[in-house]
């Protein structure tokens, strides 16, 4: 009895030992200073942005003519980071502000790889016609200079988030494209889509569900570099006086307040660019992480963890 119970002992130690060392395997590739740098960076981001309402300490568009250009009293003062030139609390404008880069990245980074996933698998799934009218609809798109087609659209439309967000897409769908397309010319040669095709599959389930769910791994990757490039054009059409309407605080939109007193109010123009700066720069180090992880050809050379 006592043997059994030594032995079921035994054998219930191994599994856990083995479950454990399973799942040390599985997130050591997760674990590197790129991918915790840049995830910690993007959660602080996510965190400042969905709880700006409760943790900013004023409202961002509140005016203190009397308290105007006031410099920042850092942590032991009303105004940590100091006010602008209409008396509004930078602090609570930067937290606003990652709300409104982290509403445009997402969405951007949604609607463009939905877009471009999307006709990239048609495209190399089809071949022949369908594929080149798709890729001259691409190289027509891509002979535009991204941030002047932007500006030509905005100033066409007008201001608001919505036309933003439609320009920023405007371009940015056909990474996510030209990269699936060259994957999905692969895939529809493999066996498991020739299986599925003799099986009956319609060619829309063939592309759903066999063909998409290989895509995704480089469309994350993707994914990540397209939200930081779209916070820096957000910024900078924001910067130009083309991004949303003035009344919604964006970091562009400070920045380009911070100009005129660059030279006297140095803090109006610093922070935003701070908060600018570290953003894409964690965006960036998880996008690296995630690709030296996701990458099949890194895989395969042995150098996809570093």
């Amino acid at each position: 009895m006592d043997n059994s119970a030594t032995l079921e002992a035994e054998v219930i130690s191994e599994r856990r030992t083995a479950r454990s060392r399973r799942l040390r395997r599985a997130l050591r590739p997760w674990l590197t200073p790129k991918v915790i740098g840049g995830g910690i960076i993007v959660l602080l981001l996510v965190i400042g942005g969905l709880s700006a309402p409760w943790i900013a300490p004023y409202d961002p568009n509140a005016q203190n003519l009397s308290q105007a250009l006031r410099p920042p009293d850092w942590l032991f003062g009303a105004n940590v980071f100091g006010t602008d030139a209409l008396g509004r609390d930078i602090l609570s404008r930067l937290f606003y502000g990652a709300r409104i880069s982290l509403v445009i990245a997402v969405m951007v980074v949604i609607i463009s790889g939905v877009v471009g996933i999307a006709l990239g698998a048609i495209s190399g799934y089809f071949a022949g016609t369908t594929d080149f009218l798709i890729q001259k609809l691409v190289e027509v798109v891509w002979a535009f200079p991204p941030l002047l087609l932007a500006i030509a659209i905005m100033a066409f439309l007008g201001q608001g988030l919505e036309n933003l967000i439609l320009a920023l897409v405007s371009q940015r769908w056909i990474t996510y494209c030209r990269v699936s397309r060259g994957q999905a010319l692969s895939l529809r040669s493999r066996e498991f889509v020739d299986a599925a095709r003799s099986l009956g599959a319609r060619h829309t389930r063939i592309i759903v569900r066999h063909i998409m769910p290989n895509l995704l791994p480089s469309a994350l990757v993707i994914g990540t570099f397209s939200m930081a490039s779209a916070i820096i054009s957000e910024a900078a059409l924001s910067f130009l006086g083309l991004g949303v309407p003035p009344e919604i605080p964006t970091w562009g939109s400070m920045l380009a307040d911070g100009r005129t007193y660059i030279s006297t109010s140095w803090w109006l123009a610093l922070f935003p660019g701070l908060c600018i700066f570290f953003t894409v720069l964690g965006i960036n180090l998880l996008g690296d992480g995630l690709r030296d992880i996701l990458d099949p050809r890194l895989k395969r050379s042995g150098s996809g963890i570093g």
